[in-house]
């Protein structure tokens, strides 16, 4: 069974997610810090016939990361595609600061949170990728990644520096049988939006992934309402 292996991990899109690749007959790893919500993911998933399995970790801990996906591939026997979309960052450390109040140190966490820890878990897997010449890297950040939203001038400095990252990556290593993908969402993400905000549930959005995994004629899509 192919397997794909799903990083940061939550009730929202990256269940939709799994849930999307599950029907087509994948087995999904779950990489979250939260043990018990990653307890809880595996077994509504397995309700639903989608063979799961989580594994904790922090993007934060590269180290931890590196194991958690050794440790799925070990479970899984390999991973075919690797989703890195981490969980909300408007919280704490990683809070959002206005473009003109931004610093090295609050923006230096963005970027530890995206770029960094999407090369922590591309370095994982794509060593095996290129072994078998095939595997697909889909990588997600909020629109800001493409265009100014100065009231995130921090998270989306760290976003932009992923998608910079993974579009220069997909453009090297196309030719070994990887496709690279970056998923901009533009829109919340949500099943109930206030009347007037641009908003997609999970559900809508999860199949964007499907595709450019599937089609690979493209490697970045901007998600709006």
């Amino acid at each position: 069974m192919p397997t794909i292996a799903i990083v940061g991990a939550g009730p929202g899109l990256g269940l939709a997610i799994a849930r999307t690749f599950g029907s087509e007959g994948f087995d999904v790893a779950l990489v979250a810090r939260n043990k018990d919500k990653l307890d809880a993911l595996v077994e509504q998933l397995a309700a639903e016939g989608v063979t799961a399995a989580g594994f904790p970790a922090d993007v934060l801990d590269r180290p931890a990361l590196t194991r958690a996906l050794a440790d799925a591939a070990a479970r899984f026997g390999r991973i075919d595609v690797l989703e890195y979309s981490p969980a909300d960052a408007s919280s704490g450390p990683l809070a959002p600061v206005h473009i003109r109040e931004t610093t090295p140190e609050n923006t230096q966490a963005q970027v530890e949170y995206y770029l960094y820890g999407a090369q922590a878990a591309t370095a994982a897997v794509l060593p095996a990728m290129l072994e078998a010449g095939t595997g697909t890297l889909l990588f997600t950040t909020g629109a800001g990644s493409t265009r100014p939203v100065a009231i995130f001038g921090n998270v989306t400095a760290g976003a932009a520096a992923l998608r910079n990252w993974a579009l220069n990556l997909g453009a090297e290593i196309a030719v070994d049988g990887i496709h690279v993908g970056h998923v901009a969402i533009g829109v919340w993400i949500t099943d109930q939006a206030p009347e007037g905000v641009d908003a997609l549930p999970p559900a809508k959005i999860a199949p964007t992934y499907w595709d450019l995994h599937t089609q690979r004629d493209t490697h970045e899509v901007i998600v709006t309402a």
